[in-house]
C-alpha cells in the first residue's frame, strides 16, 4: 500500500485509529491505481467513470460519519480525511462523493423519519442507489434561504413540485434527488425525495464547464412533479433544517480544498525533483523551494484547521460559523496553492498530462460552491460581531 502523503507534514494521519488509517490507505491505493491513470480522459470528455463505482463502493466510505442504517460510523475526522484523500487525486470524484454521501445522504440522515432512513440510507451506503441534492436555482444561489422559487403544493396525500434547479451534481444519473422547495401553504422550505423517472422531472446535462468536468451537473425542470407525502423529509420544516445539512457538508468542502491543494503540491514537488535546468534539478533552486514551502504552509494550516473542526463536530459543538470559516479560509489557500504549483511547472503546468492544470481548473468550482467566500465571511462576521451584514 502507499506510504503517508508527502504533504502530511505535521503527521495528522497519526491521529486516526489503526482501522481508520488502514481505510485511508485503501482509499489512497484505489485513487492512485484505479482513478489517476484514467481520470484525464474522462475530464476531457466530460464523462463520469461509472465502471469505477463498484470498486469505490467496496471501500465502504459512503456515509462514513453516520451511525447505523448500514453506514460505517467512522467519525468526523476519518470522514474528512477520506474526502481530502479522494480530492488529492481528483476533485470531481471527491465532489461526486460529497454530493452523494454528504448532501443527499446527509439530508435523509438529519431530516428523515426513522422509516425513511431505514428505507433509503442502507442502499445508498452500499452505493447501490446514488443521490443528488437540488437546492440551487438558475436565478437563486447565495440567496436560497429567502429567495427559493421552486414551489411545493399539497394535494391530498401528494405534493406537486414546480420550478427549476441548476448545477445539481450527479442528477443526470442519480436514483434519488433531494429537492428543496417552498411550501405554498406556509411559505417554509421543505425537502422532498424525487426518484429517477418520476413524470415531470427532467434533468438536462450541463456542458462546456471549465471545472469539475467529470461531475455530471444538471439543469432540472420540475413540471407538476407528484411525490407522495411519504417522500417528504419529515424533519425538514424550514430552511434551518436545510442549513444543518450545509453546515455538515461545508466542512467536507474545506477538506476537499485541502486535498486539491495537496494534489497540486505533490505533483509540483515530484516535478521539481525531476526537471533539470542549468545542469541540475530545479528543486535545488531557492525560488523553487520558496514556492514549495508556501504551498506546504497553506496546506498544513488548512489541514490543522479542518482537523480541529472535525473534533468539534465529533463533540457536537460545531456551529455554522465554524464550518463557514473553514470553507472560506481553506478554499482561498487552495486557490493560491494550485496557482503556485502551476507557476512552478511553467508552461508544462497547462498540460493535463502533468496533472496540475486539472487541479487549477477544478479549484475554481470548489472555491465557489457550498457558499462563496463572501457569504461565509458574513456568517463568521455575524458570529464575531453580533451584527448581521446580510441584505
Amino acid at each position: 500500500m502507499p506510504d503517508a502523503a508527502d504533504a502530511d507534514f505535521y503527521a495528522l494521519e497519526s491521529l486516526l485509529e489503526p482501522g481508520g488509517r488502514e481505510l485511508l490507505l485503501r482509499v489512497r491505493e484505489f485513487m492512485e491505481k484505479s482513478v489517476q491513470p484514467v481520470i484525464n480522459r474522462y475530464w476531457t470528455r466530460e464523462e463520469f467513470p461509472h465502471e469505477l463505482l463498484p470498486e469505490m463502493a467496496g471501500l465502504g466510505i459512503a456515509g462514513l460519519s453516520y451511525q447505523g442504517y448500514g453506514c460505517p460510523g467512522g467519525g468526523s475526522l476519518l470522514d474528512g480525511m477520506v474526502a481530502m484523500e479522494v480530492a488529492r487525486v481528483d476533485a470531481s470524484m471527491a465532489t461526486f462523493l460529497g454530493v452523494h454521501a454528504g448532501l443527499a445522504m446527509g439530508s435523509i440522515y438529519l431530516c428523515g423519519s426513522e422509516e425513511q432512513k431505514q428505507r433509503w440510507l442502507p442502499p445508498m451506503a452500499r452505493m447501490e442507489k446514488i443521490g443528488a441534492f437540488g437546492l440551487t436555482e438558475p436565478d437563486v444561489g447565495s440567496g436560497a434561504a429567502r429567495g427559493l422559487t421552486t414551489t411545493a403544493r399539497r394535494d391530498g396525500d401528494e405534493w406537486v413540485l414546480d420550478g427549476q434547479k441548476k448545477w445539481i451534481g450527479n442528477a443526470t444519473f442519480a436514483d434519488y434527488v433531494i429537492i428543496w422547495a417552498r411550501d405554498l401553504g406556509d411559505g417554509q422550505v421543505k425537502g422532498f425525495v424525487v426518484e429517477k423517472g418520476t413524470p415531470g422531472f427532467t434533468p438536462t446535462k450541463m456542458r462546456d464547464k471549465i471545472a469539475l468536468r467529470v461531475v455530471q451537473n444538471a439543469h432540472i425542470s420540475l413540471d407538476g412533479v407528484r411525490v407522495p407525502e411519504s417522500s417528504r423529509l419529515q424533519g425538514a420544516d424550514s430552511f434551518r433544517d436545510t442549513a444543518a445539512v450545509l453546515r455538515l457538508t461545508r466542512a467536507g468542502v474545506a477538506w476537499q480544498a485541502v486535498g486539491c491543494a495537496r494534489g497540486a503540491y505533490e505533483q509540483a514537488l515530484a516535478y521539481a525533483g525531476q526537471r533539470s535546468q542549468f545542469g541540475r534539478p530545479i528543486a535545488g533552486f531557492q525560488l523553487v523551494q520558496d514556492l514549495l514551502v508556501r504551498m506546504l504552509a497553506n496546506i498544513t494550516a488548512s489541514a490543522c484547521l479542518c482537523a480541529r473542526l472535525a473534533q468539534l463536530q465529533q463533540d457536537g459543538a460545531a456551529e455554522d460559523h465554524h464550518s463557514a470559516l473553514a470553507k472560506a479560509f481553506c478554499t482561498v489557500r487552495m486557490r493560491e496553492t494550485v496557482g503556485y504549483a502551476r507557476e512552478l511547472l511553467g508552461g508544462n503546468g497547462i498540460l493535463l498530462e502533468n496533472q496540475v492544470g486539472r487541479f487549477v481548473a477544478d479549484a475554481e468550482a470548489i472555491y465557489s460552491y457550498e457558499g462563496t467566500r463572501e457569504i461565509n465571511t458574513l456568517i463568521v462576521g455575524r458570529a464575531i460581531t453580533g451584527a448581521s451584514a446580510f441584505v
